[in-house]
């Protein structure tokens, strides 16, 4: 790949329940607009439904070369081979999904510098940054961290920064300058009519770095 986790750009997540269409075309979409990382985020389904929809977004992703990351569920990410999983504060410890996933990307959410050098110090291979700016689409994402905490955590964390929480077309600038390789966008981009069009805002003001 010439890509790192170091450069991902836009990190698109899914949401069934924001989403104009349908998971499977917001990801079909995201991919045609160029996506190096698509993360499947899924809270209400079944896991049944949860397995069949993740292998046919694998499957997308395997065309393409994007990296397919599942949100919290190991068991769905090792029954699809995905290249990785995301994990939350109240997710599987680390050290146990390690155990599980010794081959994949492990990335972890976290709200302050703290948490960041625990994440470097457990092996993660990167970090995300949460919630920037407030959000609606997590209930439970806690107060806006501000800009200044990638900052922060950029002078003393050396793992990728994907940033997470509120971030739009508006903001995104200030993220990107404030030193985060990438930035997790749902809102701004699914509930929208053109998803492609929308995606290609967001890695074209990548592509200007």
């Amino acid at each position: 790949m010439a890509y790192t986790l170091n450069n991902l750009g836009l990190y698109f997540i899914t949401d069934s329940k924001l989403t104009k269409k349908t998971v499977l075309q917001d990801v079909d979409s995201a991919i045609k607009a160029g996506l190096k990382i698509i993360q499947y985020r899924e809270k209400e389904s079944s896991s049944r439904l949860m397995y069949q929809e993740a292998k046919e977004i694998k499957e997308l992703c395997k065309k393409s070369s994007a990296l397919l990351i599942i949100n919290d569920r190991i068991d769905i990410a090792l029954a699809v081979d995905a290249d990785g999983i995301h994990l939350g504060n109240n997710d599987i410890p680390y050290k146990e999904a390690r155990k599980l996933l010794s081959n994949k990307i492990i990335g972890l959410t976290v709200h302050n510098l703290q948490e960041a050098k625990e994440a470097q110090r457990l092996g993660a291979d990167y970090i995300g940054v949460s919630p920037i700016f407030e959000t609606k689409t997590k209930s439970d994402a806690g107060a806006p961290a501000g800009l200044k905490l990638i900052e922060e955590i950029k002078k003393e964390v050396a793992l990728p920064i994907v940033a997470i929480g509120g971030i739009n077309l508006d903001n995104i600038d200030s993220v990107i300058s404030s030193g985060a390789g990438s930035a997790a966008v749902i809102s701004a981009i699914i509930t929208k009519d053109n998803v492609e069009a929308e995606c290609k805002k967001f890695i074209a003001k990548f592509n200007q770095l």
